[in-house]
């Protein structure tokens, strides 16, 4: 298992197109992929799930991969991240 915490970078946050891409990519992987933010524990290859997080820009989510294909998948993540989940 491994985690990491990322920063939502794009200014409108997570809204339901990024949601599709986050929960598209983690489908890609046989690992387990959550995100944490405060209490709340969703399934990354839940769009609902991802969506009621209610990240907004700034926001920090910890990201938690577990299984054969962890390392890939958190660096899918990472890279999703980054690219601002490619809105421009």
């Amino acid at each position: 298992m491994i985690s990491k915490e990322l920063e939502v970078l794009n200014r409108a946050g997570i809204h339901a197109r990024p949601a599709a891409e986050i929960s598209k990519r983690a489908s890609a992987f046989s690992c387990d992929i959550f995100f944490e933010r405060d209490s709340m524990k969703i399934n990354a290859k839940s769009i609902m799930g991802v969506i009621t997080l209610g990240a907004t820009y700034r926001t920090k989510l910890t990201c938690i991969c577990s299984g054969d294909d962890e390392k890939e998948a958190m660096k899918a993540m990472e890279d999703l991240f980054a690219s601002r989940f490619e809105e421009k």
